[in-house]
């Protein structure tokens, strides 16, 4: 399974829960998460997405320690399965 397919399994889930997974880029600051994720009730994460079996790369560790250290929310998908699971994490936090 290609990391496009869960790309867009998510997109889909995050609609069907009323919110948007949003194409995340930062010009100028790389490693930064594929999504953001903003769900009803202002709630928010952002999201890396992998193919199966893969890792994030050590930039994108530390753009998710930083982000981390800032509050907000910071997943890695690597499997369509992970996506009910996260999305619910997100809506109760």
């Amino acid at each position: 399974m290609r990391e496009k397919i869960i790309e867009q399994k998510l997109v889909r889930e995050t609609k069907d829960k009323s919110g948007l997974a949003l194409k995340f880029t930062s010009p100028g600051l790389d490693g930064m998460p594929d999504r953001l994720v903003l769900l009803p009730g202002g709630k928010m994460a952002f999201i890396e997405v992998k193919a199966p079996g893969k890792t994030m790369r050590p930039l994108q560790e530390k753009r998710k320690r930083q982000l981390e250290a800032l509050g907000f929310l910071v997943f890695c998908i690597d499997q369509k399965e992970q996506i009910g699971g996260i999305l619910n994490e997100i809506q109760s936090s």
